[in-house]
């Protein structure tokens, strides 16, 4: 009978024992909930605010001005969706939060989208390794990110879905996947990186097929709601990014990018009141330059990718792509889960992709330190149907999450480099017949040879 090698059982063991803080972490949150009655930070600091995401929108859903009125920047396929999951005569009423307690369907496809993305994920990450598929999929659905996601009913939790069967190995169809990375990119703009992606390795088919599926449900999409051309898109998109700012510091509440933090620091705000100018300039010069090193490595990466597509996991490349976007805007916290999504399909293996799995699980911790506390505040508690006083602060990990989640694109772009250049110096351009006219890049390698056809004799 063979054993399983001891490395392997240690590694295995280590990510189970990676979550037991994540579990932790869940236990506190549920403790502090029932003794205070709202959920601690990072959770959202409007207690009243849960599944608002979701019911803010969808009374544009039922009718028109959702582009003139709400001026938003979600496709039409995301208001198609919210009618087929809504009850139409509960958003007669004026206030969303009264909609939110007649419209009980929305909070059931909700809950059943995050079941059903628990469930997708684990059979995902039981195709690319059974040891550790249980582990990463708690880490992944039970984590900070989605579990902040589907608290405020953010419409990620459907475009998540959309991701793992349009770029996981569930699927084998290609017109299945090419299928869903066009609702992927109709949910979410930023993710149109992701369906060109396939380019850096050649595959034209691949991105032909899934931006004709983009294209397609766009089109049907804008014709079942009547509204939401590309230039009413496109306008409140120019608009959003531009007028963008922190304004205060709650608006650093869990934030995918410094641009916050930068904007604060720029702004009215009076910074200087708490930290000196010097400080605050440092401190924009400093993320300023790390995200453009960070963005940086990842075009060198894909620039590697493209150059030997066959050396670089398939995935990975969708991951540079998509964190590549993020990393330009700023979309909200809770897109992490679009990226640790990849993270948690790489092999345990080497500095670079340990090191970012163990900074994955260590996002998915759903806990925050705070430096210095605010003025509590009186709200109500849409959870507990009560009115509390919540205390927040100015949370640490709300300044190091972006800079964590731009690490591990940094250290996926190095090993991205060093799989490229390895395959070069190691194969050279053998059995690379169809790349044959690609530039060699390091001197001293092998040209391709012709493969023999069926029946040709070999040297004598």
């Amino acid at each position: 009978m063979t054993e399983t090698p001891r490395p392997v059982r240690q590694s295995v063991w280590m990510e189970y024992a990676l979550i037991l803080p994540i579990i932790a972490a869940i236990g506190y949150t549920t403790w502090f909930f029932f003794y205070y009655h709202y959920l601690p930070q990072p959770f959202f600091y409007e207690p009243s605010g849960t599944w608002m995401d979701w019911y803010s929108l969808t009374r544009w859903s039922q009718k028109p001005g959702a582009y003139e009125i709400e001026r938003t920047i979600y496709p039409p396929l995301s208001f198609v969706l919210m009618r087929m999951f809504s009850i139409p005569h509960c958003y007669a009423l004026t206030y969303s939060e009264e909609a939110r307690a007649c419209d009980w369907l929305g909070g059931v496809a909700l809950t059943a989208m995050w079941l059903g993305t628990v469930v997708l994920t684990f059979l995902s990450y039981r195709k690319v390794d059974r040891r550790t598929a249980l582990p990463r999929a708690f880490a992944m659905t039970f984590g900070f990110p989605m579990i902040y996601a589907f608290e405020r009913g953010n419409l990620l939790i459907f475009c998540y879905a959309c991701i793992l069967l349009g770029f996981g190995p569930l699927l084998k169809s290609a017109w299945l996947r090419w299928f869903f990375a066009g609702l992927a990119v109709n949910f979410k703009v930023y993710l149109v990186g992701a369906i060109v992606a396939p380019l850096l390795r050649r595959r034209w088919v691949a991105f032909e097929g899934m931006l004709l599926f983009t294209v397609l449900i766009y089109l049907a999409s804008w014709y079942i709601l009547g509204e939401g051309s590309p230039s009413q898109i496109y306008r409140n998109i120019t608009s959003y990014s531009t007028g963008f700012g922190a304004q205060a510091a709650l608006d650093l509440w869990f934030p995918a990018t410094y641009l916050p933090l930068k904007t604060l620091m720029t702004g009215t705000f009076p910074i200087y009141t708490v930290v000196s100018s010097t400080m605050a300039d440092g401190l924009v010069i400093g993320v300023t330059i790390f995200t453009r090193v960070i963005q940086a490595s990842i075009l060198i990466a894909a620039a590697a990718a493209w150059l030997r597509p066959e050396a670089v996991p398939p995935r990975r490349v969708v991951f540079l792509a998509i964190a590549f976007a993020l990393s330009a805007s700023e979309a909200g916290g809770y897109t992490e889960m679009l990226t640790l999504v990849f993270v948690f399909m790489e092999k345990r293996r080497g500095f670079e992709r340990t090191t970012a799995l163990y900074i994955a699980y260590f996002l998915s911790i759903p806990f925050d330190f705070t430096l210095g506390l605010l003025p509590p505040l009186v709200r109500y508690s849409y959870l507990a149907n009560v009115e509390v006083i919540a205390q927040y602060g100015v949370g640490v990990m709300s300044l190091l999450r972006p800079g964590l989640s731009m690490i591990i694109a940094g250290l996926l772009s190095i090993q991205t480099v060093h799989e490229v250049v390895a395959d070069i110096r190691n194969q050279g351009w053998q059995n690379r017949w169809r790349y044959r006219f690609d530039w060699p890049v390091l001197p001293g390698v092998l040209r391709p040879s012709r493969p023999r056809q069926a029946g040709e004799e070999g040297p004598r």
